[in-house]
């Protein structure tokens, strides 16, 4: 792999692979078109482009160093020191092949100080002929010591001497077939040709820096100096993105995504949507759902449930995130959102990303609705062909007023009567072609439905102000009463047995128990217990006690009706331990399972793992969470599993957990799919960047009353097409 590296690296410094796949035209990179022409077949280098997604002028100059080399001096070898990376310039005194212990080019070159040895392991003739004694060449690589002196391993080099550089040279994040050299000539004719001219006004940036002359860089010398920095700047502050001059970049990109999310809501502001004002009076849907609960709401659920109501009052479609904690209470929420759509004359769907979860919500919903003379449909892709022609009858006659199921629910045969309100559970786990499909159910007079979507996975202030600027946000921020604190303790793998023995304890007390498994079966690249060992391991433990205790199996492979079996014995307490893979972490609901234990805990994600928690502490019992993890052969788990388990075991919050988990993994990987699966922020840390976070928000505003075009074009720099996923 080094030696792949090196030889990459080397021919970034020869232009022996260059000259032929740079066109030049008056000294510049020929212009790439923005649309790709099929009579003009992509070169390989542009098609090596495009894939780094640069298309246009603007994104080049946008593609930033991932680290820069100094080359801007030459350093005597006499002066180096073990392990440094330095450039010297010598002379070529001795170049031969040898093969033993296996082929390698060694060449030994002298710069008037000392010798030093250059090593090859993988070499073309181009290079060994490059490297013909008596050639002064430039050399730069890590120095290392030894019994024959010094000694560099694939270093760069290249022919020559000449002028050396005033800055840094900057190495750009690339891919196969895409040299340095070709990219640093694209980014820099990109550069040249981009329009770049400053949106806002650099004095703009001053109350954003105790310096005020912080805030002066304009965009162009922004980019310029990033891409080519001087020597003498702090090293530190490119790499940890505090230079001014990324100050300028972040703002930039900060400013970009709040006008993008205003745009975003104003243009859905001038939508039409159902109104669907609440009824009135006890013969009222929804004032039947809250007499015949068995529950009271919390005040958190009373309130979200008021905000709802108002948005779906007016005439303008609702784009509503509802965030609660797992155990919070969406799903009633939801319920009384959905009354209120069907009083008014209405369907409503509700759509959850698998089936188990679709099915928990079916049944909790059936058992609130039916006796209130509601028909509610079931859709999956699992279903056999009678029952979904009849499903697919109810829906398009309008007799179902509410519709539950999977992605099912958005195919093409779907045809809704009068769809007004959908409703989205675990959003993040669907795509945006997904959401606006569901959107475009309603097909009445040019309308759109409203749109409610929920989390169980808390959204960090940052995030909300960011990401989810152009949704109204409701929490839940308050449990239900009888939810049972749940203490969770981080057991090593070589502690198996003693886990093994709470499970005993729990279940001959009447209890049942989750074990999870992250694999259904045994991975080469990994050395996990597989669901099927596991559940074989339980069992024979159980069945060694006096009482007999049944051990269910779950798990993706299993076919749906077998699943559905499995399944319904757990929820109805004849299966005491049910060893799943992670197909139960959400909306699986048994009072009576007071105890989970996460094999392999280590290879969860910290919001994966707190959504397996929330599984249990549900009854009246004391509950327990173990996260049993294994290192392996490491001495101990590594830096981002350790504050994981560290962050479970310390906290029940789940807005909490939330924070720490947007610390841990960055808002990219955080937010998962809602999110279109590009990143909007590149270069903006919203851990570190709340103070532009909230000049943005400010800024945002004024600029798109005041500068409509300007806002439009700074959008557009930015994020391209990127901003379309705000539609959903």
């Amino acid at each position: 792999m080094r030696a792949g590296r090196a030889r990459s690296k080397e021919r970034e410094w020869s232009d022996c692979h260059i000259a032929a796949a740079v066109v030049l035209i008056g000294g510049t990179m020929k212009a790439m078109p923005t649309t790709v022409q099929a009579a003009k077949p992509l070169s390989a280098p542009q098609k090596a482009l495009h894939k780094l997604g640069l298309y246009r002028d603007i994104d080049l100059a946008l593609h930033l160093p991932l680290r820069y080399e100094d080359e801007t001096r030459i350093v005597k070898l006499r002066d180096a020191r073990e392990g440094e990376v330095v450039q010297i310039e010598a002379r070529v005194v001795d170049c031969e092949i040898n093969y033993r212990p296996r082929k390698q080019l060694i060449v030994r070159v002298d710069d008037g100080s000392e010798t030093c040895t250059l090593r090859f392991f993988n070499f073309y003739p181009a290079q060994q002929k490059a490297l013909a004694v008596g050639q002064l060449v430039r050399v730069r690589g890590e120095v290392r010591g030894g019994f024959l002196g010094w000694t560099m391993l694939h270093p760069g080099f290249r022919a020559g001497g000449g002028d050396l550089p005033n800055t840094l040279t900057p190495i750009y994040p690339t891919v196969a077939g895409l040299p340095q050299s070709y990219l640093r000539k694209a980014v820099l004719s990109g550069l040249a040709r981009a329009d770049l001219s400053d949106t806002f006004a650099p004095g703009d940036l001053s109350p954003l820096s105790h310096n005020s002359r912080e805030g002066l860089w304009t965009l162009h010398e922004a980019l310029a100096f990033l891409h080519h920095p001087r020597p003498d700047v702090s090293v530190d502050a490119l790499m940890d993105h505090s230079h001014p001059a990324w100050q300028r970049l972040k703002a930039e990109e900060l400013l970009a995504q709040q006008l993008s999310q205003l745009q975003a809501r104003r243009a859905r502001a001038a939508l039409k949507a159902p109104v669907l004002a609440p009824a009135t009076g006890a013969s009222a849907l929804h004032q039947r759902l809250l007499d015949t609960l068995p529950f009271a709401l919390t005040g958190a659920q009373q309130r979200v449930s008021t905000e709802i109501a108002s948005d779906m009052a007016r005439a303008v479609p609702m784009h509503r995130l509802l965030q609660g904690d797992v155990g919070a209470g969406k799903t009633v929420v939801a319920a009384l959102a959905a009354t209120l759509c069907m009083d008014a004359g209405w369907q409503c769907a509700l759509m959850a990303p698998t089936e188990i979860l679709a099915e928990q919500h079916f049944r909790k919903l059936l058992a609130w609705l039916e006796p209130l003379g509601i028909t509610t449909a079931w859709l999956t892709g699992t279903q056999k062909a009678k029952e979904r022609r009849a499903m697919l009858a109810l829906i398009e006659s309008g007799e179902a007023k509410l519709v539950v199921g999977t992605h099912a629910i958005i195919q093409t045969k779907v045809k809704f009567h009068n769809l007004a309100l959908a409703i989205i559970d675990e959003q993040h786990r669907f795509g945006v072609a997904q959401r606006l499909a569901l959107r475009s159910k309603l097909q009445h007079e040019k309308m759109e439905p409203h749109l409610l979507m929920m989390t169980a996975t808390p959204i960090p202030r940052t995030l909300a102000m960011s990401y989810y600027a152009d949704l109204d946000v409701s929490t839940l921020d308050e449990l239900p009463p009888g939810r049972t604190p749940i203490v969770t303790k981080v057991v090593h793998e070589a502690r198996r047995h003693e886990v093994i023995e709470r499970i005993r304890a729990q279940v001959a007390q009447g209890r049942q128990v989750y074990w999870v498994c992250p694999l259904i079966e045994e991975s080469e690249a990994l050395d996990l217990s597989n669901a099927t060992e596991t559940h074989s391991e339980i069992s024979a433990a159980l069945q060694a006690s006096d009482a007999k205790f049944t051990v269910g199996l779950l798990h993706s492979r299993l076919p749906p009706d077998e699943k559905k079996a499995v399944m319904a014995e757990f929820v109805q307490g004849r299966t005491a331990v049910l060893v799943s893979t992670t197909v139960i972490e959400v909306g699986v609901d048994v009072p009576n399972a007071s105890l989970m234990v996460i094999d392999h805990a280590e290879r969860f994600g910290l919001s994966q793992l707190h959504q397996l928690r929330g599984r249990v502490g549900r009854g009246a019992a004391a509950s327990a969470c173990v996260l049993l993890y294994a290192t392996g052969d490491a001495p101990r788990l590594g830096e981002a599993a350790r504050e994981r388990l560290k962050a479970m075991a310390e906290t029940n919050d789940g807005f909490e957990i939330a924070r720490r988990d947007l610390e841990i993994r960055g808002p990219g990987e955080f937010l998962g799919a809602r999110q279109s699966g590009d990143a909007m922020l590149r270069f903006a840390d919203l851990a570190t960047d709340d103070a532009i976070l909230q000049w943005a928000r400010q800024e945002a505003p004024m600029l798109l009353d005041r500068h409509p075009a300007l806002a439009h074009k700074h959008v557009q720099r930015w994020l391209g097409t990127k901003s379309e996923f705000l539609k959903a």
